[in-house]
């Protein structure tokens, strides 16, 4: 894959709070002329992104229904398998949605505040495990294998952030005849795994826990097993089977025993993919059954997967409010023509973790002056950035979040301020504004691409008042890391085999 060398400004990725179209051609570097500010839809924004609907006690919401063809043959326009999945927010799973709820609508801002706290609060640990990781974390060099093949294939990706988890949800079947389960995705994870029966300890979740005793392909893989030999969380023995554990920043966990089971994905089947099966959990997944890792190891679903796919995927993370769904996608068809490409880097003390190059970011056009070498994977490991859909918000070395937040304030300076909430000091009060204008924000990527971001992936509600604050942190260290929020509503793609990750140029 040829590196592309002219600028991509992603205003071509539709921001959806603008007052008019901020599409532009892409032009050589040196004359790229990109939008310098964007209007940003007040009393819209809180609308969407702090109401959530909640199915009615007894109503009926949609099982998975398998349809769709393969791609490579298929006379669908958009050439992709595709499940219709349930928004989270119909769903009414957890504590938090009581029967305070009880509008004719079953629509409802309830407590916003509250789990945006606990939102930001998770966030903070997950950045915690994450930098942990990259300071523990040890060189593995195994390599997946595979003696079936499949095709490309896919999923819709929903948002579970309204359920207080952050996280993003697919629905796949699991075991033989498949059950359909909620799986939150995680770009950092290197083990995919579902809660079972017998469950000693679990956490609620929609669906019937899986129940392997129903299922003709559920093996359980013995200690002797190479692929408990590859197996990073490996706990031991009992019984002969191989166990594993996994603990999350977040105060989550799973604990169980390793199997191999039959996966599917609309119409494709994919299996022996090796599975957790988790007998005691503990959980902030809020509805999901369990965890869909797509990191870059050989234990994650597209370590897995291995050459069957190339290494390739692609996701789209419908941003928060919105009724349609994201999307997953495997396969190098799902490689989309007219992405931005930029180098895939990795890093041998954490090899789950996807990096790219940034060379610096941008306020209102204009290149905020931050030395590249702050964004730097460095030879020893430290440093560098990395794209996960597990962490919410965007985190920048200190330093580079100060110059760069406050080049924000001074082109927002005639928005009245409002104190720091949580984790952002640099909140403004936006109560009674039907549109505001803000100044662009980008992400300048080693290579040339420039990713201009929609005004609602960095000014964002914190409660229903007209609170906004500006979506990013400093890192407690060098590690930099780009969240889902910033992720929301752009189509990403890794092509692993050839070491790039593409933004664009189809939104969601």
């Amino acid at each position: 894959m040829v590196l592309p060398s002219l600028v991509v400004v992603a205003a071509v990725l539709l921001n959806l709070f603008t007052a008019a179209s901020t599409t532009t051609a892409a032009a050589a570097a040196a004359t790229t002329a990109h939008p310098d500010f964007q209007h940003l839809k007040v009393r819209e924004a809180i609308d969407t992104m702090t109401k959530i609907r909640v199915a009615k006690t007894g109503e009926n919401h949609d099982e998975v229904v398998f349809q769709g063809k393969d791609q490579r043959h298929s006379s669908d326009a958009s050439g992709k398998w595709k499940l219709k999945l349930l928004h989270r927010d119909k769903v009414p799973v957890g504590d938090e949605y009581s029967s305070n709820n009880n509008n004719n609508n079953n629509i409802t801002n309830w407590d916003y505040h509250h789990r945006f706290n606990k939102r930001m609060k998770r966030d903070v640990k997950r950045v915690g495990a994450l930098i942990g990781r990259v300071s523990t974390s040890a060189t593995n060099a195994a390599t997946a294998s595979s003696n079936y093949e499949v095709a490309d294939f896919g999923s819709d990706v929903v948002s579970g952030m309204e359920q207080g988890s952050g996280e993003y949800f697919v629905r796949i079947g699991v075991g033989s005849p498949p059950r359909s389960q909620y799986m939150v995705i995680d770009s950092g994870s290197d083990i995919v795994w579902v809660q079972c029966q017998p469950c000693n300890q679990c956490y609620r979740q929609s669906d019937p826990v899986f129940d392997p005793a129903s299922s003709v392909s559920f093996s359980g893989v013995s200690c002797a097993s190479s692929v408990c030999d590859r197996l990073l969380e490996n706990a031991g023995c009992h019984a002969g089977r191989c166990r594993y554990e996994v603990q999350y920043g977040d105060g989550s966990y799973t604990k169980g025993t390793l199997a191999l089971e039959t996966l599917t994905f609309d119409q494709t089947t994919v299996r022996n993919v090796a599975i957790g099966c988790g007998h005691r959990n503990r959980g902030m997944f809020i509805g999901a059954a369990g965890l869909l890792g797509l990191g870059g190891g050989s234990m994650s679903f597209v370590g897995q997967l291995g050459g069957q796919t190339g290494g390739a995927f692609a996701y789209c993370l419908v941003s928060r409010g919105i009724e349609s769904t994201g999307s997953l996608e495997f396969g190098r068809a799902a490689l989309p023509v007219g992405a931005a490409w930029v180098p895939l880097l990795r890093n041998p003390r954490a090899p789950s973790f996807y990096y790219i190059g940034l060379a610096g970011l941008g306020v209102g056009g204009i290149r905020v002056p931050i030395p590249e070498s702050v964004f730097q994977l460095t030879e020893v490991g430290d440093g560098g950035v990395v794209m996960d859909t597990g962490t919410a918000v965007t985190r920048l070395p200190t330093a580079a979040y100060v110059a760069f937040r406050d080049a924000f304030i001074t082109q927002t300076a005639s928005l009245p301020r409002s104190p720091g909430v949580s984790i952002f000091d640099t909140c403004y009060d936006l109560n009674g504004f039907v549109s505001v204008r803000v100044p662009t924000v980008s992400f300048y990527f080693s290579g040339g691409p420039i990713l201009t971001l929609p005004a609602r992936n960095f000014l964002i509600p914190v409660n229903e008042s007209g609170t906004f604050c500006f979506a990013f942190a400093p890192s407690p260290s060098g590690l930099s890391i780009i969240g889902n929020i910033q992720q929301e509503g752009i189509q990403i793609s890794f092509d692993g085999a050839n070491g790039f990750v593409g933004f664009g140029p189809n939104v969601c």
